[in-house]
């Protein structure tokens, strides 16, 4: 008998590259307010818990609250319209999803990235691959909280003993932990493994094919 009958998938850095979209966009409002440029291996540091804490990040320490809030709502109109050049799913993503739903299991996306966003994309690169997506919205905290994972828990009858979740941070091994999922974390995505290791990941993979060994 399967152990598992939802799988639920972080979304930037899991199944889908989304870092030099991210960058780009992230420089574009930096530049717009002649605030120095940040490379590709800054963000890929920054990214994780939201888009507020990337601008905080990326912004110098002194910049203060308003200002970050001018170069949040920037950037989440300058990366609705941008977030789909350079992003691609990871090679193998979609075939394991496939395989998932072939084998009826369902399937479900939970991200720190604004909720509109994450519609967006994974309407554009996983058509009809995903039971319920979940991005950043007022009033649900965002991961590590457990909150979105429950939310899709209730709304598709699933009990927690029977879902997995799969990321590649510490704030995915931290939301499956509070959550009380077990957790497969990948390796291709925006964290050192090493990092990965002694955040406590107990399942550690590094393609699609181990994480379908893993549930099938």
């Amino acid at each position: 008998m399967r152990k598992y009958d939802l799988a639920i998938f972080d979304l930037d850095g899991t199944v889908l590259n989304t870092l030099e979209d991210l960058t780009d966009s992230l420089n574009a409002v930096l530049d717009q307010y002649k605030y120095p440029r940040r490379t590709l291996s800054e963000v890929r540091g920054f990214v994780g818990n939201g888009i507020r804490l990337l601008i905080r990040r990326a912004l110098p320490e002194e910049a203060t609250e308003e200002t970050v809030d001018l170069l949040y709502q920037n950037f989440i109109q300058y990366y609705q319209k941008h977030c789909m050049e350079k992003t691609k799913p990871y090679v193998g993503i979609p075939e394991l999803l496939q395989d998932l739903r072939d084998q009826g299991y369902r399937t479900a996306v939970i991200s720190n990235k604004a909720d509109p966003a994450v519609k967006v994309l994974c309407d554009r690169y996983f058509e009809g691959l995903f039971d319920l997506v979940a991005g950043e919205r007022p009033g649900i905290p965002r991961k590590p909280a457990p909150d979105s994972v429950h939310e899709i828990l209730d709304s598709l009858q699933v009990s927690k003993d029977r879902a997995v979740y799969i990321g590649d941070s510490d704030v995915d091994i931290a939301t499956s932990r509070n959550a009380g999922l077990d957790c497969i974390i990948v390796t291709w995505g925006f964290k050192d493994q090493d990092f990965l290791k002694e955040m406590g990941a107990e399942y550690l993979v590094s393609s699609p094919g181990e994480i379908r060994d893993l549930i099938l």
